[in-house]
């Protein structure tokens, strides 16, 4: 028989029985789809992470405190072993470090302010920062509207404030809202900038964020142990690993660190944080690959006795061929042929179902429509796996029916 005349059966058999291959197909569906929707979900996260980062500047580093790295689980041993850069730490360096670059200082005030303006007033979700004049140009923030801080402003600790386009909008949906004066926390703040939208990919930087001066973060937003950021841009990227190796030396002779002493700060360069957050997703990866994999592992088993009931079912139409010339490799075929069938007809509409879901959280995480050719490709071809080996055992068993009693069965 060729391939063709299989289908046609295949087809005919499970639109005979359509409700008990639209469950199992079902079944397979919310096992590639679940696959495919983390997978493809995944991926969009990965592709958000390199743009929010990348849009730091491939030309810049960071020297934080060691206890910021990036974790996902652990306790507070860092917070106890390495101690915060300070304000006199970082302004030192800046006064030190000789090599060709713009310098700046920031300080996370604070992940989760409110910003208010004459009764409206956004979620808790704002993030408040600490910058100097040069902040701006190393985090890839631009002024669309008014101006930066002037140095005299940074040192002052002026009453002063940009912000990102999410409070503009939200605040000063149809004004300008330069001059206005507005509330960070309870703290009263004239805006004297708005900031060209950045994207919001990953929850990194953003829109949804006011810029302070630095002197005056410290002074309003004060708390143990609070740690400066020392970000540093060289002017050709092809430097900036000797940059951190100069970067590196300096701060360990500010923080007097023996020759053989391990340092107690870390130098981040953008695409290393984005590589160590990607790495943590491995996890994530393996989790849904596990998952997919055991709800595909029910799906066979439930395919496997549907393939062995419409067996029994079968008996005398495979009597019926068999008594007309069938043989056992065309009796194994058509039933093989079935399994797969439902087998794909499962698989596509998981696919389709998982490329939906991936794109809805790759859409929240401010990333375009993803294809993702290679899940796509994977789960077709799992689907065939699938199906031959649910179908591998009734295929045998109805092939090896002896056509008198197969004919005799009632």
């Amino acid at each position: 028989m060729t391939f063709t005349e299989n289908l046609k059966i295949a087809l005919h058999s499970i639109n005979g029985n359509r409700l008990r291959a639209t469950i199992t197909a079902l079944i397979i569906s919310i096992g590639i789809m679940a696959l495919v929707g983390i997978l493809t979900a995944i991926d969009g996260i990965k592709a958000g992470i390199n743009n929010s980062f990348s849009s730091m500047g491939a030309n810049t580093f960071n020297i934080k405190n060691r206890s910021q790295g990036i974790k996902f689980s652990g306790g507070s041993k860092g917070n106890k072993k390495f101690k915060a850069i300070s304000k006199s730490e970082a302004d030192k360096f800046v006064a030190e470090f000789k090599f060709p670059s713009t310098t700046s200082l920031s300080f996370n005030a604070s992940f989760a302010s409110t910003i208010k303006y004459n009764g409206v007033k956004t979620d808790p979700n704002i993030m408040v920062m600490g910058g100097d004049v040069n902040y701006l140009n190393v985090a890839g923030y631009e002024i669309d509207q008014g101006r930066n801080f002037s140095e005299k402003e940074v040192v002052s600790a002026s009453s002063i404030v940009l912000i990102g386009s999410d409070i503009k909008t939200k605040l000063f949906p149809n004004t300008s809202p330069l001059g206005e004066s507005i509330y960070v926390g309870g703290a009263k703040y004239r805006v004297v900038g708005a900031l060209k939208s950045k994207g919001s990919s990953m929850g990194f930087g953003g829109d949804r964020i006011v810029i302070v001066p630095i002197q005056n973060a410290y002074q309003t937003f004060s708390m143990p142990n609070m740690s400066s950021v020392i970000t540093v841009a060289v002017k050709d990227v092809a430097t900036i690993d000797f940059a951190v190796e100069e970067a590196t030396s300096v701060f360990r002779k500010i923080r007097k660190i023996p020759v053989r002493g391990e340092e107690n700060f870390n130098v981040y360069k953008s695409d290393n944080v984005a590589k160590e957050l990607i790495s943590n997703l491995t996890y994530v990866t393996a989790a849904a690959t596990v998952i997919g994999f055991i709800t595909l592992l029910g799906a066979a088993i439930g395919l496997m006795n549907i393939m062995l009931v419409s067996v029994s079912e079968r008996t005398r139409e495979i009597g019926i061929r068999k008594a007309i010339g069938a043989t056992q490799k065309a009796i194994r075929r058509q039933f093989l042929f079935e399994a797969v069938v439902i087998c794909q007809i499962g698989g596509i509409g998981g696919i389709i179902f998982g490329i939906i879901i991936g794109n809805i959280v790759t859409g929240l995480v401010g990333v375009g429509f993803i294809i993702p050719w290679l899940w796509m490709l994977s789960g077709i071809t799992l689907c065939v796996i699938v199906g031959l080996v649910s179908g591998l055992y009734p295929a045998i068993k109805a092939s090896k029916l002896d056509p008198i009693e197969a004919l005799r069965f009632e």
